[in-house]
């Protein structure tokens, strides 16, 4: 592809630290992805998955060293000095948030309560406290950005607001767009010719003016694959047109080839589909939702604008804020330069929101920090029984969905070469049924495991389960002699299964290929890696800050 280039970069000593990178040249794409991983670094969100253990969350500071901690209260309200008028009313406007719900990840640490990070408010310049909680529930990785300096940081920060905001509107509101005419197009000959090459592969492209009739620096352009009726949607922003132009048309290829573009869904008339929230999340995640035949009718629902917000960073800057204001929307921006690079963090209520506010009831990444103690303890455990039937009744009634990675709910950078990295909630209710010595229900959680598990296993972890669900079913049959099958059962399956399904089930060694884990996590190499490069990235803040 002319034009076109896409770029993958990593830490050699931790796997989960790493960018890509798009651009219309090769070194484009790599000052892209540079740009992307000084931002994930400053802004921490390498880290925004995981608990950063005991260690760092009792340090001198968890996040930063300007962060300020709230410790939680007699009766758990938010407390005082947390958030203002305007985001208590926006995320609370019932009055049901609790303190204890607003604990971060990184430290899951309630002794110290609430970790605030201090935002700028740009309506007067005051400091507001947002919980990290908050920040990393609701708004992910949006706003995030990182600049050669502090206005250009901001300006490209608020570009990817804007981009996702329109972009979600569009969507949502199945908006049909005005075509960029081609006099317009002609301008930017690479991107002519990028769009020329893949309409000779055999993608008719769309490049639509997602300005909105003016109002917005956004660009949208569209692929459609009539080899199976699909199509994707990309996006993108800036002050400058060209800019905004050349990064959607990037963006169409980012880290794919011309071989991957089958992985999207058909356009659709079920507009109410296309407006869920679930749908603009996988927008969100990787572009690959739904998209309403009504974006492309030949009467769009706005004229088409040859607009043009660019000038200085500074100029930029100040005419995007002037957007936001113009629609009485609270700008709050959080700069980092620890780093040596300019980044920052904005977040723009009811704009910048990739999640709705009431995620912090339903599905918040803290959630199951109270049981991460418990859970890693239960490889090398000797509980009662009953205790570890118990523990199934909690997981119910505290309504964790069965499917739930437990690494994920814990926070954990498992590696994927233990039994960690595949469980699941539901295979977990199978080893504890095993551990309380409830046959029954331990059939029955094994099969859903079988069932909904298995394609994730390792060879030797799927014959396990089927030797442990054959030696269960056995376990029901009072009539038939175990060690008359024993032979079999050994020639089947072999004999390290059989040993160790036969150790499960006797509440022995219920839990299979789970190693235990200490408070500081040494069991996981991954999660080793991980913290090391923290570490780093600490020593950089407390010296950055001690200046």
């Amino acid at each position: 592809m002319p034009n076109v280039w896409s770029v993958h970069i990593r830490d050699k000593e931790c796997a989960l630290c790493f960018t890509n990178g798009k651009g219309a040249t090769k070194k484009a794409a790599l000052a892209s992805a540079l740009g992307e991983y000084f931002e994930r670094l400053s802004t921490n969100y390498f880290f925004a998955d995981f608990w950063l253990g005991e260690t760092i969350a009792n340090g001198p500071f968890v996040h930063y060293p300007n962060e300020k901690w709230f410790p939680l209260t007699e009766n758990d309200d938010v407390p005082e000095g947390l958030l203002d008028d305007r985001l208590r009313a926006f995320y609370d406007p019932e009055n049901e948030l609790t303190g204890s719900m607003l604990i971060d990840l990184q430290s899951g640490n309630e002794d110290r309560g609430i970790c605030g990070l201090p935002f700028t408010r740009q309506s007067d310049n005051q400091t507001v406290y947002i919980p990290m909680n908050i920040i990393g529930n609701l708004y992910v990785s949006n706003g995030m950005s990182a600049g050669n300096t502090r206005n250009e940081a901001r300006v490209q920060g608020l570009s990817e607001v804007f981009e996702r905001y329109v972009k979600n509107r569009i969507i949502a509101e199945s908006i049909s767009l005005p075509e960029i005419p081609a006099d317009v197009l002609a301008r930017y000959p690479a991107v002519v010719e990028a769009i020329e090459t893949l309409e000779a592969e055999g993608f008719p492209i769309f490049a639509y003016d997602g300005s909105l009739g003016g109002q917005y620096p956004v660009i949208c352009v569209v692929l459609f694959n009539p080899a199976n009726g699909t199509c994707f949607a990309s996006f993108g922003a800036h002050p400058d047109f060209g800019v905004a132009l050349e990064r959607t048309v990037t963006e169409l290829l980012q880290g794919r080839g011309l071989k991957d573009l089958d992985v999207f869904t058909p356009p659709t008339f079920d507009d109410e589909e296309v407006a869920e929230h679930t749908n603009l999340e996988t927008h969100f995640i990787d572009s690959s939702g739904l998209i309403s035949w009504d974006l492309f009718k030949q009467d769009a629902d706005y004229p088409f604008v040859d607009w043009n917000f660019s000038g200085t960073t500074e100029e930029e800057f100040a005419t995007l804020m002037a957007i936001i204001n113009k629609e009485d929307k609270e700008v709050y921006i959080a700069d980092y330069e620890h780093l040596g690079v300019y980044a920052c963090r904005i977040i723009v209520p009811s704009m910048s929101d990739i999640y709705p506010a009431e995620d912090l009831w339903l599905a918040n990444n803290s959630m199951g920090s109270h049981l991460r103690d418990t859970i890693l303890s239960l490889p090398g455990s000797e509980w009662e029984k009953e205790d570890y039937l118990n523990l199934i009744e909690q997981l119910d009634e505290e309504g964790f969905d069965d499917f739930t990675r437990v690494r994920e709910l814990l926070g954990l950078a498992t590696g994927s070469d233990n039994g960690w990295y595949t469980l699941r909630i539901g295979e977990l209710k199978a080893m504890l049924a095993l551990a309380g010595g409830n046959l029954e229900q331990a059939l029955v959680w094994t099969e859903w495991t079988m069932e909904f598990n298995s394609s994730v296993f390792s060879s030797e972890r799927a014959n396990y389960y089927r030797c442990l669900q054959t030696l269960l079913l056995l376990a029901q049959e009072e009539d038939r002699q175990p060690l008359q099958y024993l032979n079999a059962f050994v020639r089947m399956y072999g004999a390290d299964a059989v040993e160790a399904a036969s150790a499960a089930m006797s509440g022995e060694a219920a839990f299979y290929g789970l190693q235990p884990v200490d408070s500081d996590l040494h069991a996981f190499a991954a999660h080793q890696s991980l913290l090391k490069a923290y570490e780093k990235l600490q020593r950089a803040k407390a010296s950055f800050w001690a200046k």
